[in-house]
């Protein structure tokens, strides 16, 4: 396997963040009283063993999180993990086991299952788009429509399914928009303040939709451009002019019916908003072992 096709790495989560987005999600579901129902039915000397289970195949992500969010509760609580994150797993399948007090599991259960539905969810609809552009060079990226305060975990997602990842913020790239280069006064103007004030170790990615806007991109020296919403002939033809000289990424229209056939054009890159803001969750389940 060559470098242009082997799989990317994925970075672990931080702890810290980890840690902060959980006391988030455990502070908004146990309110001021917290969990009343638990408190009110079961006694708290009681000791259980549960375990998650996929009632769906796909890509799990996410049991970092789950893990942490039982811990959060009772750092006393025994977590096994079965499964890793990025692994494919069928339906049916026992991902983990949680031992312990049986309040803690049942009141942290809601928001560990919310974290990994979601992640799974993902990531399972990026390995989708991932294998249907394996015959080609292209690789599937994000976009930043991802939900408020969770973007690092769905990003870590996306490559949980075997996704590459766009910037994660407005500080880390100039993406130079249609809007930005409206107020700008064209392509070329919007290029040249762009290089005035980017520090040398800044890439400038251009969004351009038709053939003449990406010829003046590639004079004025873009690094990257972003063929929007172009035709898959057009798209062709823009690959062609740029011949390899800079990354060429193709937005706009790809679903998993034509992201094939966006990617057999030759493009580097295909962002993919649906990735975060469509993806469905994926079915997970904690099942508590009685007997």
């Amino acid at each position: 396997m060559n470098d242009d096709t082997a799989p990317v790495p994925v970075p672990a989560l931080s702890p810290i963040l980890i840690g902060e987005s959980v006391r988030r999600a455990l502070a908004e579901d146990l309110g001021r009283a917290g969990d009343i129902t638990t408190q009110a039915t079961i006694p708290d000397d009681i000791q259980t063993t549960a375990r998650l289970i996929a009632r769906a195949s796909g890509v799990i992500c996410g049991l970092d999180i789950v893990r942490a969010t039982f811990l959060s509760i009772n750092d006393s609580i025994g977590f096994e993990c079965w499964s890793r994150d990025g692994a494919h797993v069928e339906k049916g399948e026992a991902l983990a086991r949680i031992d312990g007090d049986a309040r803690a599991i049942l009141t942290a259960e809601r928001v560990a299952l919310n974290y990994l539905g979601r992640l799974s969810g993902v990531a399972s609809l990026t390995a989708q788009y991932v294998q249907l552009v394996a015959h080609t060079k292209t690789r599937i990226c994000d976009t930043r429509k991802t939900t408020p305060l969770l973007r690092a975990f769905e990003k870590y997602a996306v490559r949980c399914g075997g996704g590459v990842n766009h910037r994660f913020g407005l500080d880390d790239a100039i993406l130079i928009k249609d809007n930005h280069i409206a107020v700008a006064g064209g392509v070329a103007p919007a290029l040249r303040a762009a290089k005035r004030y980017a520090g040398h170790l800044v890439k400038i990615e251009i969004e351009v939709d038709t053939i003449a806007q990406l010829r003046e991109a590639l004079a004025e020296g873009a690094d990257v451009v972003l063929l929007d919403n172009m035709a898959i002939p057009t798209l062709r033809e823009a690959v062609a002019l740029i011949d390899g000289a800079v990354i060429c990424e193709a937005s706009g229209g790809a679903s998993l019916e034509t992201v094939a056939a966006i990617a057999e054009t030759g493009v580097d890159l295909i962002s993919v908003g649906a990735l975060t803001h469509s993806a469905p969750t994926l079915d997970v389940a904690l099942d508590i072992d009685i007997g």
